[in-house]
């Protein structure tokens, strides 16, 4: 009898064994149910993009000369998506060189002023005909009477015929330009700051394109530039600006459409400090002189750069050919920011080169810079010789 019992205990362990072993297998097959209590954070039907849950791939930030932006901000350095970078022409000689194109479209001011003083007698007719003729070319009227009376004086004392009446319409002509005014673009870097400069004026006279012109001259002279296009109403300023800087190789900072300029300008002032750049150029967007609220907010901007940086010339563009009412918005525009310096562009494209003069009278402040054509190096330092030569047709 207990031989059987025997065998039933064994036939009862091995059946539990069987049975505890089935269990156990079919556990591990099923998966542990996740604790998703309160502090366990659930994870997301889609995998993060970026380094990491807070860096999403489209606002990445790269680094440049260790200034961390991000990319919508600062172009131009990645070089394997730019076209071959240019190299400008030399400043040297500039305006000489463009003389001819000047001369062509300012001859009728100097050929009329010398067919007038070679007269053989100039009576008040004739002295009356030379002042309408420099009224007509945008001299303004105090310059205008200023070198009449001169004139008169020195042809009634020195009685000068052919050859010598050129030389002394040149020679007057020259000291209303006034060569000893400073026509320096003061651009250059001073210990840890960089010499900042900001581009002013209406809308249509060619601000972004003065600027991207400015920077070549600048590159030409071995500057190492930095670019800020606080121009960020107008849709397509930053992408022209962007374009004239990759040309040269030259990288610009900007924002979003309709971001504060103000603080555009500012980010701009900073990079250039800590890239350690010799110029910063802030393009601006046009404003009408009529508008005190723009003309104010021009103003701010220029104190917020000067929170990173002092701005060392503010130049101030005017179209050539709007002639007396550029005096206008040149008188708005000195009282908000201060003007430095003029740029005068088309000059090539009007006989009125008076304009030159009554601006520099209306201001106490230089043309440094003319532009004569449509060119990427038709901006020339202005040379109060050469364009009164180009005036006479010398």
């Amino acid at each position: 009898m207990s031989e059987y019992v025997y065998i039933a205990i064994a036939i009862a362990v091995a059946g539990l064994a069987l049975l505890v072993g089935l269990v156990t297998s079919r556990t591990r097959r099923t998966p542990p149910e996740i604790d998703r209590g309160r502090d366990q954070a659930v994870l997301p039907s889609e995998p993060l993009v970026g380094d990491d849950a807070e860096m999403p791939r489209d606002t990445a930030t790269r680094v440049i000369d260790d200034v961390v932006l991000p990319d919508e901000v600062v172009s131009g350095a990645d070089t394997a998506l730019l076209p071959p970078v240019e190299t400008p022409d030399p400043v040297a000689g500039r305006l000489h060189r463009l003389r001819a194109r000047l001369a062509r479209s300012q001859s009728t001011l100097g050929r009329g002023l010398l067919l007038l003083l070679s007269r053989d007698r100039l009576d008040d007719q004739t002295w009356e005909e030379i002042e309408d003729t420099l009224l007509a070319a945008d001299m303004g009227v105090a310059p205008t009477q200023e070198l009449v009376e001169r004139l008169k004086a020195r042809v009634r004392a020195e009685s000068p015929s052919g050859e010598a009446t050129h030389a002394l319409l040149r020679e007057e002509l020259i000291k209303l330009v006034d060569p000893s005014l400073d026509r320096t673009l003061h651009a250059d870097r001073v210990g840890v700051k960089p010499g900042v400069v900001m581009v002013v004026g209406v809308n249509g006279v060619g601000k972004t394109t003065t600027v991207g012109k400015i920077a070549r001259l600048l590159v030409a002279q071995d500057k190492d530039v930095l670019l800020g296009a606080a121009d960020t109403f107008r849709a397509a300023a930053a992408d022209q600006l962007q374009t004239w800087g990759e040309r040269v190789g030259v990288p610009t900072v900007r924002g979003a459409e309709g971001a504060d300029p103000a603080s555009v300008a500012f980010e701009t002032a900073k990079a250039g400090v800590e890239q350690e750049v010799d110029t910063v150029l802030i393009d601006t967007a046009g404003r009408l002189h009529t508008k005190t609220g723009l003309m104010d907010e021009l103003g701010k901007l220029k104190r917020v750069v000067e929170k990173q940086a002092a701005v060392d010339e503010v130049l101030l563009v005017i179209d050539a050919t709007t002639g007396q009412n550029g005096l206008t918005q040149a008188r708005i525009f000195a009282d908000v920011v201060d003007v430095t310096g003029i740029v005068l562009t088309k000059l090539d494209g009007t006989a009125k080169g008076g304009i030159v003069i009554a601006v520099q009278r209306e201001l106490g402040v230089p043309v440094k810079l003319v532009g004569l054509g449509e060119g990427a190096d038709d901006l020339a330092p202005f040379e109060a010789e050469a364009f009164v030569d180009a005036l006479l047709d010398v």
